[in-house]
């Protein structure tokens, strides 16, 4: 009998519109490097560029979706024997490590053949993945900024196992009471103690928003009734997408402090609206989002170093202020994910078969292998 392959269907779906909107908020924010107007969203208070907010969103519905996700297989394990951390680590190690110091390696190389300035003490904090210290200090280094969120999971999954495997009855409110704790003190140092480090620690640093997808998980594997009939219905779903629409066009805004841990909610909810199929609003069980899901790590960490090397040639297209911008935009997402696409299948693939020989419960985050 074939053994069974966890697969949540969807999912890769809100990866691929987290990868991207991270990706199209940085074009945003670097429109002035093409030679073009870079206040097309007008400006900040301190008469910076606007961006969109993408790229933080973007961020906080993978971090729901990997605290979802991680803690789903690890109490899948846990009901099939006691939870192995060594292969645990082994499985992250050959998912993330590969691509984080290969880009880690070309884009040093990039800032030493550039002339820029190679900060050797925050180049340490990168290599032991703790990118977000020197993101917190504004101390990061060039093509490297958003390897802030890589080492605020990996730290997360230093602890987070150990918590799964040791824990049973008490793990749900223990995860409500730290919730509310990390989300409690930011929002008290933003309004007594605005603009400190502490406070810009605790926004970059978003454990809550991965124990929020955790608690997701908990609750839809227990099938906890009151949680589904939440999240699980069409008004939610409706509510769910009209936000992040509104999140989309750099509208979504009820207070800064709590913007991204609504967006985590929202983006919980629609895990579950997702993999539930019966409510679903709009289907992201389709090819093109299955493909970008599945290449999605790449997409993130690759970017970057497309953007800074397409300044130039795209700087020298003469066309009419319209077509000018939509120019860059594609250009920027086709090649990023062709270049993600060219390191899944020739360099990512090859850590990945090595990580199923670690895996205890089959899983797959790509719908081709439960056909």
């Amino acid at each position: 009998m074939k053994e069974k392959i966890i697969y949540f269907p969807g999912l890769n779906g809100l990866r691929a519109i987290a990868a991207l909107a991270v990706v199209v908020s940085h074009v945003t924010l670097g429109l002035g490097n093409f030679g073009l107007d870079p206040y097309i969203f007008g400006a900040l208070p301190e008469g910076k560029p606007r961006g969109l907010a993408l790229a933080g969103y973007g961020v906080s519905i993978f971090f729901v979706l990997s605290g979802f996700l991680i803690t789903y297989l690890l109490l899948a394990e846990k009901e099939v024997r006691e939870i192995s951390i060594k292969k645990f680590y082994l499985r992250r190690i050959l998912r993330i490590w590969p691509l984080y110091y290969l880009y880690l390696a070309i884009a040093v190389i990039i800032i030493k053949l550039s002339g820029a300035e190679l900060n050797l003490p925050s180049l340490l904090l990168y290599i032991f993945y703790a990118a977000n210290i020197p993101f917190i200090l504004e101390a990061g280094l060039p093509f490297l900024h958003h390897y802030w969120s890589l080492g605020v999971e990996e730290q997360f999954y230093l602890f987070w196992p150990w918590v799964v495997k040791k824990i049973n009855r008490w793990i749900v409110p223990l995860i409500i009471v730290a919730i509310m704790i990390l989300v409690g003190a930011r929002v008290i140092l933003h309004f007594f103690y605005s603009d400190t480090i502490i406070e810009r620690a605790l926004q970059v640093t978003r454990f809550h928003c991965m124990l929020l997808g955790a608690l997701g998980a908990i609750l839809y594997k227990q099938r906890h009734v009151l949680f589904l009939k939440i999240t699980n219905n069409k008004v939610t779903q409706v509510c769910c997408w009209l936000l992040l629409g509104v999140a989309l066009v750099n509208k979504f805004h009820f207070a800064s402090v709590i913007d991204d841990d609504l967006i985590s909610l929202i983006a919980l909810c629609m895990v579950i609206g997702q993999i539930n199929v019966r409510h679903r609003i709009i289907n992201l069980e389709t090819g093109v989002f299955d493909f970008l899901g599945k290449i999605s790590y790449g997409i993130y960490v690759i970017h970057p170093l497309l953007l800074y090397g397409l300044q130039k040639p795209l700087a020298q297209i003469q066309l009419s202020a319209p077509f000018n911008y939509i120019t860059v935009y594609v250009i920027v997402v086709a090649g990023t994910i062709l270049l993600a696409w060219l390191s899944y299948t020739y360099f990512e693939k090859f850590f990945l078969k090595l990580k199923d020989r670690f895996t205890v419960v089959k899983s797959s985050a790509s719908r081709e292998a439960v056909q």
